[in-house]
């Protein structure tokens, strides 16, 4: 669920801070190491810059023709930290409810501490149906969770992405040119896809993760398809195969491994697609017994948890509870104690009413941010090495203090519209996921 921030949580005993532990480290004031000190400097140096910036995305390659972002004014690049602390707040008591601000549970802390909610994509969004009042939504996450608010806010709110910079680079790695083709060919196996059998069953049915453009939303919608989350992807599947004999996954094959597997579907049964290739570098034979056709995608951030850090971490803490996330690689997965979403990890944190440690799968900031809130346990992140996720980091207080004062001014910057075109279908897709209850 969502929740309201209240003003007494902005202090937790430790400081979550990543973007202070990396400025430590680059200061040798820390111990701790970093994927790239780049990380310490402000994203603007690197926003005219082909590339997801630096982090856990920066081998990734980027499409071209990716959002970029226009230069931040200086007054913004130079402010210190509590100046824009002061300039955020200003604002929004001048906005009132005419804003309201979402932050990412991946997000720096010096943003968070400014959102009004906190949670992941489909829980801020829904969060931003709770105010039909404001006039704008600002969005601290990334491109296509900004999209998902448009698609489910009122037409004439304004969803604003503070940084235009901020992609996806898992969401990327699907795009609606290949996810046609790949379509197109599939129909060349099975034949036509909107055919049921005589068990009214048709060949394949496309499932959509929420990391994924508006663009492959709405192509899911008009295939018969639907979205899911990483909460609910047991549930989306089991719906999808009521409707078809086989499921095409993407854009995240880890998640579609580890949720298929536990629901009992053979690893030989779950044909890579790899859009670089013919057929997707699968043989025909493959592909007809194929149960769960997986998409060459992955989550940057998760790939680097490895099978070695959870038995570093159990000979380290031998009573250690080891919690990662499904988009993890699948031996890391089996590796660990649980696995689940972001609100499934939150919850067994905070629910464990005995002092308990937690070597965490997942995201740096949300892990600190924990480990902070939840001071009677010992939470850390597996991987050891500072490396957020490359696009979260993107937003930047400075930017958060920009978007708003220009709203105070009667300008609404880096607005994100989807068209009507792929906003319908999308929408279809999103509704079938609410309707799929476990």
């Amino acid at each position: 669920m969502t929740r309201r921030r209240r003003p007494d949580v902005h202090t937790p005993l430790l400081d979550p801070s990543v973007d202070h532990a990396l400025q430590a480290i680059v200061e040798g004031r820390s111990t701790e190491s970093t994927c790239t000190t780049d990380l310490a400097a402000g994203p603007w140096d690197f926003d005219t810059r082909p590339g997801y910036g630096p982090g856990s995305s920066m081998g990734d390659v980027i499409p071209t023709g990716a959002p970029r972002q226009g230069e931040l004014p200086v007054e913004y690049r130079e402010a210190s930290e509590d100046e824009l602390h002061a300039r955020i707040d200003a604002a929004k008591l001048a906005l009132g409810e005419r804003v309201v601000v979402l932050g990412h549970f991946y997000q720096r802390e010096e943003v968070v501490r400014h959102a009004d909610y906190v949670g992941d994509s489909f829980q801020l969004a829904n969060a931003a149906l709770e105010h039909p009042e404001a006039e704008a939504i600002v969005f601290c996450g990334v491109h296509f969770m900004a999209e998902t608010a448009d698609l489910l806010s009122q037409p004439d709110q304004s969803v604003i992405l503070p940084n235009l910079a901020a992609g996806c680079s898992m969401a990327d790695m699907a795009d609606i040119d290949q996810v046609e083709d790949c379509w197109e060919q599939l129909a060349d196996v099975y034949g036509p896809l909107d055919e049921p059998d005589a068990d009214g069953l048709v060949p394949v049915i496309p499932v959509t993760y929420m990391n994924s453009s508006a663009a492959i939303k709405g192509f899911v919608g008009r295939h018969g398809g639907i979205v899911c989350t990483s909460s609910n992807a047991t549930t989306v599947l089991e719906w999808a195969f009521a409707r078809g004999r086989r499921v095409l996954f993407f854009p995240d094959q880890h998640l579609g491994r580890n949720t298929a597997k536990a629901m009992g579907v053979p690893l030989d049964r779950m044909p890579m697609w790899n859009p670089r290739q013919p057929l997707g570098g699968s043989t025909v034979e493959q592909l007809q017994e194929g149960r769960v056709i997986l998409w060459h995608g992955f989550c940057s951030v998760h790939r680097r948890f490895t099978v070695d850090q959870i038995a570093e971490a159990r000979a380290t803490h031998p009573d250690v509870r080891v919690i990662v996330h499904p988009e993890c690689p699948a031996p890391v997965v089996d590796a660990a104690d649980e696995s689940g979403s972001t609100a499934y990890i939150r919850r067994a944190i905070e629910e464990a009413t005995e002092p308990t440690t937690f070597a965490i799968g997942t995201e740096v900031n949300l892990v600190r941010r924990l480990a902070a809130q939840n001071p009677q346990h010992t939470v850390f992140c597996l991987d050891p090495v500072v490396c957020p996720c490359s696009t979260m980091y993107r937003i930047h207080p400075g930017y958060l203090a920009w978007v708003l004062e220009e709203l105070v001014a009667g300008h609404v910057q880096n607005r994100i519209q989807v068209s009507d075109d792929v906003a319908a279908p999308a929408r279809v897709a999103l509704e079938r996921m609410l309707a799929a209850k476990p």
